[in-house]
């Protein structure tokens, strides 16, 4: 499997995911009377990111990953979302980056070399970019949301968390 199939088809599948979380957490909050913004704020521990925060760094995990595997400058998207509407708006914007790219796309990407910004002069090959940054830290921050939002009591489970699988007949 090349490094695109390992990384952007499960990236926006679980970006997808989290957009139907931020739709349940508006419907939660509907039921209970709050308003749905109020979430944004939440978060599981003080010195953790935001939940609006955990959602611009998932999606800016994976459109960094699909930009630094392909060799392609990610769109900048400024970190301005003060509303679950506008959060899911970038989640499209993300989704709809990924969807530019194709496995030809990712040519050369598990040798290409990969700088990491916040150690100058050092980077990774992008398989071990792929493994070992770009895929965990894409689940942590996407995780990170989902726990949030349990956290503060959006019926969320596994099965939304796993969202559609791709069953067969045995």
């Amino acid at each position: 499997m090349s490094l695109y199939e390992t990384t952007i088809p499960q990236m926006a599948k679980m970006l997808r995911n989290l957009d139907k979380w931020l739709d349940a957490a508006v419907a939660f909050a509907e039921t209970k009377k709050f308003d749905p913004n109020t979430l944004l704020t939440a978060r599981l521990a003080p010195d953790q990111y935001s939940l609006a925060r955990q959602v611009q760094a998932a999606c800016d995990t994976a459109k960094f990953a699909a930009g630094r595997l392909s060799g392609k400058e990610a769109p900048a998207h400024p970190d301005t979302e003060q509303t679950i509407a506008e959060l899911k708006e970038r989640i499209g914007k993300c989704l709809a980056y990924l969807d530019t790219f194709k496995v030809s796309d990712f040519s050369g990407a598990e040798t290409r070399r990969i700088g990491l910004s916040f150690i100058p002069g050092k980077g990774l090959v992008g398989a071990d970019y792929a493994k070992e940054l770009g895929v965990p830290n894409f689940y942590f921050h996407a995780t990170a949301a989902y726990m949030i939002l349990r956290h503060n009591g959006v019926p969320l489970g596994k099965g939304d968390f796993l969202g559609s699988l791709t069953l067969v007949d045995v």
